[in-house]
């Protein structure tokens, strides 16, 4: 075992894990922050993801040892009052269907806009390709990552 201070949402916790305990357990099972969701486990399915450093990361196969100095965001961060942008559009556009892959999709989707505010459609479908939908929602959730970026959406 061994002693770690991550700085969460904001706050320094301390954590005493194993060094190659994955960030999404940390979050899960120590910190209690149940928004990240455990799909896959080997970075194939985007459910997980988080933000370190403002950059969308796989928690569930990033381990707690590589986080160093940086700042992990979750869902529950994201926004006090879930009024992200791209949370106002995930609504307005109601792309959940069960909603198990979309905290997972959310992050994504904001990291990109954090580093490119006007998307095109062909770099949001890459920049969100590791991120799976068994829904199918693929279609709302481009046009929402559109709303979110300012980006008239229409319907062809």
């Amino acid at each position: 075992m061994a002693k770690y201070s991550i700085l969460v949402n904001g706050k320094k916790h301390e954590v005493d894990v194993l060094e190659d305990m994955p960030l999404l357990w940390v979050l899960r099972d120590i910190i209690g922050l149940k928004g990240t969701k455990f799909g896959c486990g080997k970075s194939l399915c985007g459910a997980c993801t988080v933000h370190l450093n403002d950059t969308a990361i796989r928690s569930c196969s990033f381990p707690v040892s590589a986080i160093g100095e940086g700042k992990i965001t979750t869902i529950e961060g994201l926004s006090e009052e879930g009024d992200h942008p791209v949370q106002e559009a995930w609504e307005k556009y109601v792309v959940p269907q069960c909603g198990y892959c979309q905290t997972g999709q959310i992050m994504n989707a904001a990291a990109l806009l954090k580093k490119n505010a006007k998307p095109s459609v062909a770099e949001i479908e890459q920049a969100m390709q590791g991120n799976l939908c068994r829904c199918g929602t693929y279609n709302r959730i481009k046009a929402a990552i559109l709303e979110a970026a300012g980006t008239p959406v229409t319907n062809g």
